[in-house]
């Protein structure tokens, strides 16, 4: 993993950014595509790729810290009903920066312009035993 992409060179103040939060292991800053207002990642300042490059110890550590920058993201705009957040891995999930980051994507309404993830349910797809073959499979799989 390099730590020369942008979000590297972010972290190391070599690319303005707006700063909304910074201890000695993550940094968050505003998304320029503000989706929404407030729109922010967060991001480890240990290189790593994505949530399944990371190790455990950086995961926790900055999934420590998104409940209180979230929360400030919500205190700052009352507006603010709820709050998406996500985390592409990968290509084919529409990562486009290879260095691991949080999206805190405040919500004001169900209608909020910019926002396009909708879910489309499959659940009637799979019967019960296909179901349980799948969580079996997911729980032999965890080390």
């Amino acid at each position: 993993m390099t730590t020369d992409t942008i979000f590297g060179k972010i972290i190391r103040k070599e690319i303005p950014s707006y700063t909304v939060y910074e201890d000695d292991t993550v940094y968050a800053f505003l998304d320029l595509s503000q989706v929404t207002k407030g729109h922010t990642l967060v991001v480890p300042k240990k290189a790593t790729t994505n949530i399944l490059t990371a190790d455990s110890e950086i995961a926790s550590a900055v999934f420590a810290r998104i409940p209180k920058i979230a929360r400030a993201i919500q205190a700052a705009f009352p507006d603010c009903e709820g709050m998406n957040i996500l985390s592409n891995a990968g290509d084919i999930a529409s990562q486009s920066v290879f260095h691991w980051h949080v999206h805190l994507i405040p919500r004001y309404s169900k209608t909020d312009d910019g926002f396009g993830l909708k879910w489309q349910e499959h659940g009637e797809d799979y019967t019960a035993e296909q179901l349980t073959a799948i969580a079996s499979i997911i729980k032999q799989s965890i080390n």
